[in-house]
């Protein structure tokens, strides 16, 4: 395949909005996702873009130029266009792929690309996450440490609101004794997704080492094959279309 085209969105708000927050990520979330899988897929192309950019910086000619599609939203998601989100949305049905990140459960894309609630448990008291690979020769899972241990981060529990995934990759535990589908895939359309939830804002789980090789494996599960992007469409062909 081509050298990979990666877009990587993110509200952009606590960063902008809380000094705590920004602290931990000067450049931003987008920023240390960005730079966690430039130092992982040589020879990719990487943009960021935020809630503030003309048209969310998702763009018909972006999308149109991005194999794979990065998402982490949290207190922004009623913020985010509509038509934005139905183009994006396109574009997965079409074959981009498409990675969500932590609270990005929540989001407008997520929840109507699944057509659930997409609703869990959760509580945020810096616990501990253990999160462990359950389908080890799954390509997401390739060179990842078994398990991955998160010294600080968000809880998120069963029941996860979501259909039954293609595979489940990941399991966490979390200190309080919760157990949670923390990496999961799905396929809508020609586009494969990939759910990933280690990521809370108030905590440096971006620059964590394993977390970055994840993302950069599910980046190359989720780009797609090569040739024409097209929404899946139906077709009456004649009962002679096909002559031996």
């Amino acid at each position: 395949m081509s050298e990979l085209s990666i877009t990587v969105w993110n509200e952009g708000v606590h960063e902008t909005t809380q000094p705590e927050i920004a602290a931990i990520y000067p450049n931003g979330i987008h920023g240390a996702i960005a730079d966690g899988l430039a130092g992982q897929l040589d020879g990719a192309r990487i943009r960021t873009a935020t809630l503030a950019d003309p048209e969310h910086g998702l763009s018909e000619e972006v999308l149109a130029d991005t194999d794979v599609l990065l998402w982490w939203g949290h207190i922004a998601h009623d913020q985010v266009d509509d038509a934005v989100v139905e183009r994006v949305r396109a574009h997965v049905l079409a074959g981009m792929g498409l990675i969500v990140l932590h609270s990005g459960h929540f989001s407008k894309i997520f929840t109507r690309l699944l057509g659930t609630t997409c609703s869990l448990a959760w509580r945020n008291e810096a616990e501990r996450e253990v999160v462990w690979t359950v389908a080890p020769t799954h390509p997401i899972a390739e060179g990842v440490e078994q398990p991955i241990v998160i010294d600080r981060q968000e809880m998120y529990g069963e029941f996860f609101d979501i259909p039954t995934p293609d595979d489940l990759v990941f399991i966490s535990s979390f200190t309080g004794g919760e157990v949670f589908r923390s990496g999961v895939t799905f396929t809508r359309g020609r586009g494969k997704i990939f759910y990933f939830s280690p990521g809370d804002q108030e905590y440096p789980v971006y620059f964590h080492p394993q977390v970055r090789r994840v993302l950069a494996n599910g980046v190359r599960w989720a780009a797609p094959v090569e040739g024409e992007r097209r929404v899946p469409e139906v077709s009456n062909p004649s009962v002679d279309w096909f002559v031996c």
